[in-house]
């Protein structure tokens, strides 16, 4: 090979170099695949209010919340188990509380409130932003027991699942039907 060529040939590589590498950074970024190894531990107390205290004695007595929905989680995209109680609290707010929560980390993985139905394996995965959905927020942990507020005026009726949702990849890690 004489100098020219190789002159030549050296940009050429430098360029495929660059290319791979920032298609290595954004597939990287995309899937975060290291969020698979990563567990994060949330572990929220069941919120309780202060009730007026009885006749007989001074001090209030806690109120805890009342389950008006609750169901079991099961897995679709990756393997999820706990349970979903809905709470109605003392003051008529809504919870949405996972407990036991078991899930895979992963980007942008919310917990929604929808109406669809919870259907076992692949058929489940991508129900439920076809119809009504409501997202309680950002999953907080991927572990524990989490509480979500629900916006004031949620009419329960609508819904009829919980599950925990990647908006990145539009795919349920795991979910779970109420019951009243």
């Amino acid at each position: 090979m004489n100098r020219t060529t190789r002159r030549l040939a050296r940009p050429w590589l430098i360029g495929v170099l660059a290319a791979g590498l920032v298609a290595v950074a954004v597939g990287l970024y995309w899937f975060q695949p290291w969020q698979l190894w990563v567990d994060q531990t949330v572990q929220e107390t069941l919120p309780t209010a202060a009730a007026a205290p009885a006749p007989e004695s001074s001090a209030p007595q806690p109120v805890a919340p009342v389950e008006v929905a609750a169901g079991k989680l099961i897995s679709h995209e990756h393997e999820t188990t706990g349970t979903v109680r809905v709470l109605r609290a003392a003051d008529g707010s809504l919870l949405l509380r996972l407990e036991d929560l078991a899930t895979s980390s992963g980007p942008d993985v919310h917990v929604w409130l929808t109406d669809a139905p919870v259907k076992p394996g692949k058929d489940g995965w991508g129900v439920f932003d076809d119809g009504k959905y409501l997202d309680a927020g950002k999953l907080k942990g991927n572990k524990g027991n989490q509480n979500y507020a629900l916006p004031a005026g949620t009419d329960l009726a609508g819904y009829s699942s919980v599950s925990i949702w990647c908006d990145r990849f539009n795919v349920s890690f795991g979910a779970a039907e109420l019951s009243r």
